[in-house]
């Protein structure tokens, strides 16, 4: 049964992979998603059905557009691909239950914005705002039919808290830390906090690690300077992920 869900998850992760090129793509801009349908960039002509299946289109047409054969890039297959399997990830570590859609919401949106940062050093309102408020009434709702709110109001003071240390690091940083990676804070520490306490302590332990290590690459390797604004928003959430993963054990095993 767990691997049935495993599998559903990650098919699942397929599909959504596929919308969430788009939402990168066209929030951004300030375009809009759902109604216009996809189309090369180069000749316009509108993508077919066909052409749209998740990682096997891109490997059926080589890597081109079917009609000017301007090249696709790789990243399209790749983020298809991985949130296939962060979605099957995903249903591992919760396992079947009933905040499971929430933690695959929060898995789809949470990538999305990581890849924004990366690409334009902001994370959209757009994207948080909305995504920040389903996946809290999804997870309320699992909470409640799991018979579980004792972690929902966990993941509540978690998601507090988180938020307010981010800010005080943006206040004492001045200019150094965004407040879009503030605002992302409560939905990371929702989610971390309601796997426990270990588990966001750990993920934000080490997403400062992980980001203060990308930070020093960088500068090493003159890609950047002190002043250079480097997004720290897919650290919080890479940090996240092994918190929810791995956290409780972690923590655990460093209060033994």
């Amino acid at each position: 049964m767990d691997q049935l869900i495993i599998g559903g998850a990650a098919f699942l992760g397929l599909l959504i992979g596929s919308f969430l090129n788009v939402v990168v793509h066209r929030i951004p801009s300030g375009l809009e998603v759902v109604r216009t349908a996809s189309a090369c960039p180069r000749c316009g002509h509108r993508i077919r059905p066909a052409d749209n299946v998740p990682v096997i289109s891109w490997l059926v047409l080589r890597g081109r557009c079917r009609d000017c054969a301007e090249p696709i890039s790789v990243r399209y297959p790749l983020v298809e691909a991985g949130t296939a399997l962060l979605f099957g990830a995903a249903a591992w570590v919760v396992g079947p239950s009933w905040v499971l859609p929430a933690y695959l919401w929060f898995a789809g949106v949470t990538l999305a914005l990581s890849l924004i940062d990366l690409d334009h050093r902001r994370i959209p309102n757009r994207v948080l705002y909305p995504g920040t408020a389903v996946g809290t009434v999804l997870l309320a709702a699992g909470a409640v039919a799991d018979g579980d709110t004792g972690s929902l109001w966990r993941g509540l003071a978690g998601g507090a808290g988180y938020f307010g240390f981010l800010l005080f690091i943006a206040l004492i940083a001045r200019g150094g830390f965004g407040f879009g990676d503030v605002k992302l804070g409560f939905l990371l520490g929702e989610f971390a906090a309601y796997r426990g306490w270990g588990a966001l302590f750990v993920g934000g332990f080490a997403a400062f690690v992980i980001g203060g290590v990308v930070g020093i690459v960088l500068m090493a390797a003159r890609r950047a300077g002190r002043r250079d604004l480097i997004p720290f928003g897919p650290w919080l959430v890479l940090g996240c992920y092994l918190g929810i993963a791995v956290g409780e054990r972690v923590f655990d095993w460093y209060l033994g």
